[in-house]
Formats: structure tokens, sequence, C-alpha cells
């Protein structure tokens, strides 16, 4: 019989292990074990530091998420208080500073405090400068948008005079008819191309083919559609738009074509143009206006006696009644008879500055023979200072509580003005020479647009024919809120626009531009850090 022999016990121990006996070993093998070691301690090792470096950088990514948010919530902030200042009256914000330039109101304003600089919050608000008539440098306060040019408003400069609407977009630097006539053509409801303009037939054409908008525009940045306007026309090389041309942008002067020697396009024609200008047409109150033109004749005379003094009452209703009195009979200073109230009115008024300087024959109830007025404004220029404002004040022409994109002569810049039909050289020196930008500064009847005539800058007849182009100040505002840290850290910067025709007043354009870095250095903005490194400065 055969015997089967089984291996050892220890024998099957080491097969089960992987293992030969301790007597079967081969030599190349035994080293596995801390071969084994050295591979998997470093990979643990190095798993465990890229998990660590991964947290360290999830954690940094957190910090700053929380910063940006920080800074947004910061500008987001200038905004509110903005919305907040212009719901007070004219005097109130006037005491406060104003809104035109008021660093201690709009500059550096501590938001999140606390106890470091690097978590230290501000925010700024910040505007273009005005120097010699040109941009340039910064102010901390808002701009009307008023001093713009609104393209949406063209077409009404056309109907005033004849291509009223090419005339003012010539004012702008680098501007030529072609690219005027085109501007038009895409606004205007025809297919009808200017003289020098292009309608659908051009744009069906191109490669890709497209339409004119035949309508207003909704941003500016859809002028790069217009035959003839590039992005360093609309633009500029003010890359970051802060106002000026820091060393990394482009060569101002390598604009083709164009003259940039005076800077007038470092920022492009969006510097000047707006889509949203609005002034309100209310009285110092905030109550409607009296509408000269308005048919109730007893209606406007009640309104008229309520806020003048009864000469003047029956002087304007007399003008509506009957017109201008061309005679050379002599006027009358004052009269005691009562107006016929139900002779309707049949001459409306152009301008409220119709009233000055003519005179006008009115029969008075129960008596024979008419009376000629003299007027209660008097054509000297002098004189005019202590009624013109309040005329401007109380009543107009227009009932609509609002008018749309008439340019501030008291701010705009020197390409603005030298575009508005009518203004020329001589006036333009005359406005730039005399007024005070800052409403603070001002002189109260300079806050219409009618100071240049009782200044004696331009004759009536001239000021008439400007009336339907300019304003004394427009109630729309637009403004760069910058939210930042004393410290370093992620700014925030956000265009907009805000109307204060209604209140409050409401955001009508917002734009988040901190893609564009800060802008401005950290000592222009405001911050109280005793000492900061030159990367952290700029």
């Amino acid at each position: 019989m055969k015997t089967h022999r089984f291996p050892s016990l220890s024998k099957i121990r080491f097969a089960a292990c992987g293992f030969a006996p301790p007597n079967q070993r081969s030599a190349p093998r035994r080293g596995i074990v801390l071969v084994l070691v050295l591979v998997v301690i470093p990979l643990l090792t190095l798993a465990g530091f890229t998990f660590s470096e991964l947290m360290l950088t999830e954690r940094k990514a957190a910090g700053l998420a929380v910063r940006r948010a920080q800074a947004r919530a910061s500008a987001e902030s200038g905004m509110e208080m903005t919305r907040l200042f212009l719901l007070q009256d004219r005097e109130t914000q006037i005491e406060d500073g104003g809104w035109y330039d008021n660093p201690e109101r709009f500059r550096g304003v501590l938001v999140i405090d606390d106890g470091t600089q690097r978590g230290r919050g501000r925010f700024s608000i910040v505007a273009p400068r005005m120097e010699d008539g040109r941009l340039g440098g910064i102010r901390f306060g808002l701009e009307d948008e008023s001093t713009r040019l609104n393209l949406n408003t063209l077409l009404l400069a056309d109907e005033a005079s004849e291509k009223g609407g090419r005339e003012i977009l010539m004012g702008l630097p680098g501007m030529t008819e072609q690219i005027a006539d085109a501007i038009l053509d895409w606004i205007d409801p025809d297919d009808d191309p200017r003289e020098f303009g292009a309608e659908v037939d051009e744009y069906s054409s191109l490669d890709p083919p497209y339409a004119p908008k035949n309508g207003p525009l909704e941003t500016v940045e859809e002028l790069l559609l217009v035959r003839g306007v590039t992005p360093w026309l609309l633009f500029g090389p003010d890359a970051n738009r802060n106002g000026r041309i820091d060393p990394d942008e482009p060569n101002p002067e390598t604009i083709d074509g164009i003259d940039n020697s005076d800077g007038a396009m470092n920022q492009g024609w969006a510097a000047y143009l707006t889509l949203y200008s609005l002034e309100s047409n209310l009285r110092p109150d905030g109550s409607p206006k009296i509408n000269l033109n308005q048919e109730d004749m007893k209606q406007l005379h009640k309104q008229l006696e309520e806020v003048f003094d009864s000469r003047w009452a029956t002087f304007i209703v007399a003008y509506r009644q009957n017109g201008p009195y061309t005679g050379s009979k002599r006027g009358e200073m004052t009269a005691s008879g009562r107006l016929d109230l139900s002779v309707p009115g049949k001459v409306p008024l152009s301008t409220v500055i119709d009233l000055i300087g003519p005179r006008v024959r009115v029969k008075f109830k129960g008596e024979e023979q008419p009376t000629v007025l003299e007027t209660p404004f008097p054509n000297v220029p002098g004189m005019m200072n202590s009624y013109l404002p309040v005329l401007m004040d109380y009543v107009t022409i227009n009932a609509s509580p609002v008018i749309p994109g008439r340019i501030n002569i008291n701010q705009a810049s020197r390409t603005v003005l030298s575009g508005i039909p009518g203004m020329s050289e001589e006036t333009i020196d005359a406005i730039m020479s005399q007024r005070q930008e800052n409403p603070v500064e001002a002189q109260p009847h300079r806050r219409h647009e009618t100071w240049i005539l009782s200044e004696g800058i331009v004759t009536l007849e001239e000021m008439k024919a400007l009336m339907p182009f300019v304003t004394g100040g427009g109630s729309v505002f637009r403004a760069q809120w910058v939210g930042y840290f004393e410290r370093g850290g992620p700014p925030a910067r956000i265009e907009a626009v805000l109307d204060a025709t209604i209140r409050p007043a409401r955001v009508i354009s917002w734009r988040d531009i901190s893609h564009l870095g800060r802008g401005y250095a950290l000592e222009t903005l405001g911050t109280e850090a005793a000492e900061m490194s030159p990367s952290e400065k700029n």
C-alpha cells in the first residue's frame, strides 16, 4: 500500500503568504518588501501633500470670494447712499457739499471696519473732471448726464434746424459727414439714405448681412454696427476707463486719421455720448410748473397770480390773447383794467423768453379803447438777473414733467458745446471763461441756461435759437462706484446711471467693470493706511 506524504504546517503557512520556505527562497525576491515600502510611503506622502495644497487653495479661493463679495457690497452701498443723497432737495444737497465735487461725502467712505487695514473696506464715487473744457483727471462726485450728447434726441435737432443732427455730431473729434449721416440713418425710421448716409441696401450686402436699427439705440456700443464706426473711435486708448492713459495702454496718438494732441479722444466718443439725459421740468419745490401754452385763460391767470404779482399775470395772459404789439404807440407800465378771460389764447409761446421785450395791446373790460402795455420783462441784460430766474423757476411752454436731451452748458466739455447749432467759438470761449461748473459755487441765476443771456454773452435772438438745445442742468447722473480694501484685496467697480427725475432715484443703467481693475491708486481713492508698498498703492 502506497503512503502519501503531506506538507508540513510551516510550509503551508509560507505558501499562503506567497513565500517559499526559507530553504527554497530565491535570492532576487529577498528585498521586495523594502521596495514596496519605499514606493508606497512616498506615494502616500505625495497624496497627502496634494490634498493639503488643494485644501489651502480652496481656502484661499473661498476667502477671495468673500472679499470680492465684500468689495462689491461696498460699491453697492455707495450707490444706495447716492440715491438717498439725491432724494434731498437742492438746498439740502448744497448744504451737504453738493453732488459735483464732494470728497468729504464721496471719497474713501468707510463701510467695513474690522480694525485691520487688510479687512477695512471703503467706497469712493468717481467722475471725470474738466480741465480747460477738456476731460482730464477725476473728482469725487457725479457726472450730469446732460453734459453728454443724447443720441436718441438727434432727430429732434433735425426738426429744430436743417441738418441739426449732423451739425451736433460734427462737434465730435474725428467725426466725418459720412459717419454722422450713417448714424442718423441708423436711428431714423425710414430706409431713405441721407446725403452721405447708409441704409439697408448697403448693410444687406455685407457678410454677414444685417439691417439698420431704424429706431432708438439701446446701448452706445450699438454704434459699432454703424458704417465707419470703429472701436478706436468709440472707446479710444483708455482701455480701463479711468480717465487717463496709463503706461500699459496704447499710444493715444495712434488713432488713425485723428489729431489727438489735446487728448480729446483719449476716452473716445463714448465719453461724450449718452442715451439717458433728462431734466426735471418742475418748480424748485417739486410741483408742476405753470404751462403758459394751456388753453384755459382763466385758469392760467389764476395760477400766475398765485406766484407772481398781478402786473406779470396780466401781461402774460394779454400776450397769449393778442400776441406782441408791433405799432409805435408807447406802452403803459401799469394798468388797472380787468382782462376778459373768456377770450381764448391765440398766440402760443415758442420759449419763455418770448415774453422779454415786446409790448402788448389789449382791450380791457368796459373800456372802448385798447391799452398798450409795456413789458415787465425788459430786454436789458443786467435787469434780467432779477426776473428771469423767477420766470424759469415757475413757468414753462412744455407740459411734460421731464425734458429729454438738452445739453448742460454749465458743465459740458468744449467738445460737446462745439456741436450745438448756433454756438460760435466766441460764445463757447465766453461760457468756458465765465461759468462755474460746481453748482455749490454758482450764483443762483446760473442754474438756468438763460444766464448767458442775462450776462450779455448772447443776444435775445441768439438765446431763442439755442433754447431747444441747451439747459442749465439735468436730473440724470452717472458715476463709477469703486469698492476696495485699504491693504490690497480684490476691488469692485460699477458704472451706473441714476435717474433722479423720479424719487427715489432709480438705476437705469448698471455695468460691472471690475474686470478692468481698480483703475485708481489707493491713495487717490482714500485710505488711512500709514505705509503701503508700491504694489499696494497702484
